[in-house]
């Protein structure tokens, strides 16, 4: 009799165990979710997408994308079919927003060091926003992995990829920063090593490649001044890179390094752009069509995670 009482019992919380797992992991009704939140008494926006098969699946990996200076969630997603490639891969993306200025434009940008515009000269705390983002997001919904969050981001959103990877080491997986160079303060020191795929176009005039004065009116350090910090903080060895030319890009590599690696795609076309993407606006320079980002970047991301 007490053997029946007991498994009766064992039964009962095994039904508990499960009914508090579904409360836990309730069935998503909203893919799409404009959320807001406050952060040092600003409000911040992100736009979510979760993949068409969350419900009937787990662990899944989580892009966040940073759109350029001046742009926003939707002109991101729009313009660069990020969610058309997430869900596919089924992932999940998040377009986290900048703060937007008080000047006519209001235009959004980033806090990624010396760059750029309102976000620097108001210093937001945008490594502080995109950190409480990620827990929100684990914590809402529980089938993201937390060892699979990465992040790309375009420009600005670029230069804030690379700040992030600096700071939030212990929470972002990698990084795929387009068209734009790390102009971090600080010194950059990541708790870990954090795996680095750069693309960007030897045309771009308004992120220099090599450095110099931008069309936009800023002074850019070149992309390889970065990339040298993080072959660095990767334990790379520096004489064991590959690189391979191709007639409209080249690849240079860098995978003798610390459970990492770092990569830079090279476009001879295009410019200011998302490679195989399309034009923001009207007079934004041409779109690359030498290689295909998204492409590149989910190969990239899914090599690896967090230990």
């Amino acid at each position: 009799m007490k053997k029946i009482l007991l498994s009766l019992v064992c039964f009962s919380c095994t039904i508990l165990s499960c009914e508090r797992l579904r409360d836990k992991i309730a069935l998503i009704k909203e893919f799409r979710v404009n959320g807001t939140m406050t952060v040092d008494g600003l409000s911040r926006t992100y736009l979510l997408n979760l993949p068409p098969n969350y419900n009937e699946a787990t662990d899944f990996a989580l892009v966040i994308g940073l759109h350029g200076g001046a742009g926003s969630a939707t002109q991101m997603e729009k313009n660069y079919f990020l969610t058309e490639k997430a869900n596919k891969e089924n992932f999940a993306i998040v377009y986290a927003e900048g703060v937007q200025s008080d000047g006519i434009l209001r235009a959004r940008t980033w806090n990624a060091g010396s760059c750029c515009d309102y976000a620097v000269e108001k210093n937001i705390d945008d490594v502080k926003f995109i950190s409480l983002m990620i827990d929100e997001l684990l914590k809402n919904y529980p089938k993201l992995n937390r060892k699979k969050v990465y992040v790309t981001g375009m420009s600005n959103g670029a230069m804030m990829s690379y700040r992030l990877a600096c700071e939030l080491s212990n929470k972002i997986a990698a990084i795929a920063p387009v068209a734009g160079s790390m102009v971090t303060t600080q010194s950059c020191v990541s708790s870990r090593p954090v795996p680095v795929l750069h693309i960007h176009s030897v045309l771009d005039t308004k992120v220099p490649y090599n450095g110099g004065r931008s069309t936009f009116g800023f002074t850019i350090p070149p992309v390889e001044q970065g990339i040298n910090a993080w072959l660095k903080n990767n334990s790379c060895n520096t004489t064991a890179k590959t690189v391979q030319n191709f007639e409209k890009y080249s690849i240079t590599k860098w995978a003798n390094c610390t459970n990492s690696s770092v990569e830079i795609y090279l476009t001879k076309d295009g410019g200011h752009s998302w490679p195989s993407g399309e034009k923001a606006r009207a007079d934004a320079d041409e779109i690359s069509t030498a290689i295909n980002a998204n492409d590149l970047i989910w190969d990239f991301f899914k090599k690896y995670q967090l230990p």
